[in-house]
C-alpha cells in the first residue's frame, strides 16, 4: 500500500555494510548478539524473545510502518504496513513493545500484497514494529516510535455500555480495482474487549480468511486485543473479482460476507 498523508512519519532501516543478521546459536553455545535496535526500546529484547526466537532478525528499510507521530485518539491509531520491493513474505507480524499487549495482528499474505492499513489501541508511548517471514526464514523488521497519552487498552468499548447490542459480526466491505488486483476495505462490527477494563472481560474478533468465489484462499488475519472496536482493515490482493469472508471470535461466534466490486 502506498501513500501518506501530511504530518505523517515513517522511520525505517537497514543493518549497516558488514552487520550479519542475527542466528540463532547452537546447542550449547553462547547466545548470539542481538542486532542494535535503531528505535532504542527498552523492551527489543523481550519483544525479540517472545515473538521472533529462533530466527534471524534483519532490519530492513523496504519494511515501511506509517503512523501518526502523536496518537490524537489512543482507541484508534491509524496503521499502515508495506513493504515494496520485497517479494516472498510468508507471514507478517505487527506488535507494540509497550503495550500492555504487544502482539496486535497477524497476516498471511497467501495472494495478496504484503501490507495491510488498520486502527489499533494504545496505552503509552511505544515502538510499532511489522515483522516479515521471508522463505530464507529471517525475520525483515521496520518501526516507528509513537507517542501517546494512553488509556486506549483500559478503555471500555461501545459495545461493552449497550451501544452496539444486536450488531456483533455485522461486515461492511468494498473492493477497488488496483494495477496488481484489487483493494479490500472491510468493516466488521465488533468490541474487541481487551479484558483489561475493570469487570469487563476479553472479548474480541480472532480470526479471518479472505476467499475468492471458487474457495481458493487470498489471505488470514488473526487479530488480538489491541485492535480497535469495530475493525476497519484494507488489504491489496492479487485478485479481480468477488471474494467471500468468514471469521469468527474468542466465543465461537461465527459470521461470514460476500463482498462484490
Amino acid at each position: 500500500m502506498s501513500g501518506r498523508a501530511a504530518g505523517w512519519v515513517a522511520l525505517v532501516w537497514a543493518i549497516g555494510a558488514g552487520v550479519s543478521p542475527v542466528q540463532a546459536p547452537a546447542a550449547g553455545s553462547a547466545p548470539a548478539e542481538l542486532p542494535a535496535d535503531p528505535l532504542n526500546s527498552p523492551a527489543w529484547s523481550v519483544m525479540r524473545g517472545r515473538y521472533l526466537a529462533g530466527r534471524p532478525v534483519i532490519f530492513d528499510e523496504r519494511v515501511r510502518v506509517l503512523a501518526p507521530a502523536a496518537a490524537e485518539n489512543p482507541l484508534e491509531v491509524p496503521v499502515t504496513v508495506e513493504a515494496p520491493g520485497l517479494e516472498g513474505v510468508e507471514e507478517i507480524l505487527v506488535i507494540a513493545d509497550l503495550n500492555p499487549i504487544q502482539k496486535i495482528l497477524r497476516l498471511r499474505p497467501t495472494h495478496a500484497l504484503p501490507g495491510l492499513s488498520f486502527r489499533f489501541k494504545v496505552e503509552q508511548s511505544t515502538p510499532i514494529r511489522a515483522a516479515m517471514l521471508l522463505p530464507d526464514g529471517a525475520w525483515h523488521v521496520g518501526g516507528v516510535w509513537l507517542s501517546a497519552a494512553g488509556g486506549g487498552c483500559t478503555t471500555p468499548s461501545g459495545a461493552s455500555r449497550g451501544l452496539f447490542q444486536g450488531q456483533v459480526g455485522g461486515m461492511q466491505g468494498r473492493l477497488w480495482a488496483h494495477e496488481d488486483g484489487e483493494r479490500l476495505r472491510l468493516r466488521v462490527m465488533h468490541p474487541m474487549d481487551t479484558g483489561l477494563a475493570s469487570g469487563i472481560p476479553a472479548f474480541y474478533m480472532d480470526h479471518l480468511v479472505v476467499r475468492d468465489l471458487g474457495g481458493a484462499e487470498l489471505a488470514t488475519l488473526d487479530t488480538f486485543e489491541p485492535v480497535a472496536e469495530n475493525p476497519v482493515v484494507s488489504l491489496d490482493l492479487r485478485h479481480r473479482g468477488g471474494v467471500h469472508i468468514d471469521g469468527h471470535d474468542i466465543q465461537g461466534n461465527r459470521f461470514a460476507a460476500d463482498v462484490s466490486p
